[in-house]
This record gives C-alpha cells, structure tokens and sequence, in this order.
C-alpha cells in the first residue's frame, strides 16, 4: 500500500465511529457441550455453537451465527450474521467472515455410477488463515481427503466460490463473483478480478494477475508474475492485440458484403445507392 492510501485510511478511521466493545454469551445462544469461550469473547443472539468448538480470546459472533463441532475460530474474529462454519473448520486469529459465508461445506464431487451421480466423502479439514477476510455468501469448501487452505492475509469479496482442496497462497485479493474449481493451486500474492472463472487442477504462480471476466482453463500452470485476460485467458497483450484485430473485422465484412451483391446484381454497389 502507498504512503498516500495508508494516510487516507488512517484519515478515514478517524470519521468512522467506534463500536462499544461487547461482551458475554446472549440468552438466546444454543452452547454444545465442551465449548470453550475465550475472555472477551461475544456470543450473539441465537448463535448456535456444536460441541467441543473453542472461541478465541474478544472474538464476535454475530446473530444468527452457525458454528459446527470441534471449529477452532482463532483471537480478535469478527464471524458476521448467519455465517456459518462447518465442523472441522479452523479459522486463525483476526478473521473477518461477513454475513451469510460459509467455511468448509463438502464440495462439488460426485463420481458417476449406473444409477446416477454418487457424493463423494469431504473428510478433509477448511483451515483459514490469520488476517483473512471472506466476504457475505462467499464460500470455501472443505477438502475432499486433502484440505482447502487459505493463507495469510487473503482478501476474499463477495459471492466467491472456492472449491474443495483448493491452495490459496498469502495475501491473494479476489474479487466478486469469481469462482474457482477443485484443486488448483494459487501463488502468493495473486490479484483476481471479477467474474473470473478457473478451472480445476490449474496451477497459478505468484503475482500473477487475472482480468477480469476472463477464464483459466486447466490442467495447466500460468507463470509466475504473468498478466492474463480473455477467453480462454491468454498473455493481457496479446489478448488486447486480438480484440483489435477483431473491430477491424467488422468494416472488412462490410466491404465483402458490398462486393458480393455487386457480383450478384452485376451493378456497382456505389450506383445503386445513388440510384
């Protein structure tokens, strides 16, 4: 970040008016048994918290809020209104997850048999890491027999799919609307724009960057530090070179359809349009 973002978001902290610190468990909240509540920690209405999870120390649970068995949510949290995280989930500590997200749900993994499409088990683990922030209905499945990792630091915006065993490295940004399959493996450092789409079982290398609207097929492996856009993505260069070739199609299609009604008609097409 620049000297001048991180003064204007200095500037603008100062305007944003501070939430009185709360805690304690709300009446309403449903606690499982073995449930372990750090000191400061703030359990919200109707919470519903499942047997043996741990609550880190000034974490806050929002109304509504669903936490499975055994989740580990780490210290300084804040899990929005009816985000849920699904047993086995471990979040790290200082993780924003907005209302309506959802950690470590099985994912999209069928096997095809005679009698139709068959789930296949998801025993693998969710585990997000420290500094992390999902945004509302975005979410990242657990893994199949491997687990689905977030590193440290990641920005995820809204309406986000992150499919099951995928890798994403430290402080990745990925904006809405992206979804990303089964398996791929993301560098450190990667920005991913809207409404991408990528395949299963890509390979995306450090600080590459992906426009937006474009699509990663896979398998495959994009370079480290590389800047794709497009579909299929392909190098932002040489995607912009084949747009422009693609608008100077348009006036050349309209000389072609001039000079095929001349030779069918026999008359110039200029004559025609003065006649």
């Amino acid at each position: 970040m620049s000297d001048i973002a991180k003064a204007l978001a200095r500037a603008a902290s100062l305007f944003e008016p501070a939430e009185s610190a709360r805690e304690g468990t709300d009446s309403s909240a449903r606690l499982g048994s073995g449930v372990e509540i750090g000191l400061g920690a703030y359990i919200g209405p109707f919470v519903v918290i499942g047997d043996g999870a741990i609550i880190g120390p000034r974490s806050r649970i929002e109304a509504g809020a669903w936490i499975g068995s055994r989740v580990v949510i780490g210290a300084d949290c804040l899990i929005g209104p009816h985000a849920v995280c699904y047993s086995g989930a471990e979040i790290g500590d200082r993780v924003v997850l907005k209302a309506g997200a959802v950690i470590g749900g099985d994912g999209f993994g069928y096997a095809r048999g005679t009698e139709g499409y068959q789930r296949l088990p998801h025993v693998g683990r969710c585990v997000i890491g420290d500094d992390v922030e999902i945004g509302s209905a975005s979410c990242v499945d657990r893994g199949s027999f491997d687990d689905t990792i977030v590193g440290r630091g990641t920005k995820i915006d809204n309406l986000v799919q992150v499919g099951h065993n995928v890798r994403l490295g430290e402080r990745c940004l990925i904006a809405a609307t992206t979804g990303i399959a089964g398996s791929c493996r993301i560098g450190d450092d990667v920005v991913i724009a809207g409404g991408v789409g990528i395949a299963d079982h890509v390979d995306i290398g450090a600080g590459v960057v992906v426009g937006a609207k474009s699509v990663v097929f896979g398998p495959g492996r994009v370079a480290a530090g590389a800047v794709v856009s497009g579909y299929p993505a392909r190098p932002h260069r040489a995607f912009l070179r084949a747009q422009a070739a693609l608008y100077r199609l348009a006036p050349l299609a309209e000389d072609l359809a001039a000079l095929a009604e001349e030779r069918r008609t026999g008359a110039p097409a200029n004559d025609r349009a003065r006649g």
